[in-house]
């Protein structure tokens, strides 16, 4: 009989202590989907299809973005820009990271003739870029200089956000050693 009852009182031991932890798990993802962004966490639709390589928090931007297989033709593009350097030696910045499918949205003629034209690509990748790092809370109305000169803006709420009125940030407030990344579903142009 005693080897029954310490079987029966181990089980419902542990039955009694999931209960709460999964309670608690519940209670917690709730409150994650209603809360605003909070500064120290990612949020968007996009994060967890967002896969990394490794932890990007200690790297500089360009080497931040190269750990995300998604941001491949970004980092490419900074690259034949002759924009790593510039962009990795700024102490705090501000990324609108276009993803691959953004670079697809592009026609292969647009996608060529930005590729081909390092002036006019390195215009486009520093419009993506604000010279400070921006909290999520200031997301919701913000209108910020890029380092192109040009003004860009974003609006929304919660974790649903824009930029320019019409790229969404999928995956927001990525952390790297000099920058916040916000990745976006659009490559945006600067005003002409």
């Amino acid at each position: 009989m005693r080897l029954i009852h310490t079987h029966t009182v181990r089980f419902t031991g542990a039955a009694l202590a999931a209960i709460p932890l999964a309670l608690g798990a519940l209670t917690a993802q709730s409150s994650a989907q209603d809360a605003s962004p909070s500064p120290t966490g990612t949020f968007g639709p996009g994060c967890s299809a967002l896969s990394q390589k490794a932890d990007t928090a200690q790297d500089k931007v360009v080497d931040a973005a190269a750990a995300y297989p998604q941001l491949s033709q970004l980092v490419s593009a900074a690259v034949r820009a002759h924009l790593t350097d510039t962009l990795n030696d700024k102490p705090a910045v501000t990324v609108f990271a276009p993803n691959n499918e953004a670079f697809k949205n592009l026609t292969a003629s647009q996608l060529s003739s930005l590729l081909d034209n390092e002036g006019q690509l390195k215009k486009v990748l520093t419009y993506h870029v604000v010279d400070k790092q921006i909290k999520p809370d200031q997301l919701s109305d913000g209108s910020f200089t890029t380092l192109e000169g040009g003004k860009l803006s974003t609006s929304g709420s919660g974790t649903d956000f824009k930029v320019n009125g019409k790229a969404n940030i999928v995956c927001g407030n990525i952390k790297a050693a000099n920058a916040t990344i916000y990745v976006v579903d659009s490559v945006l142009q600067p005003p002409s």
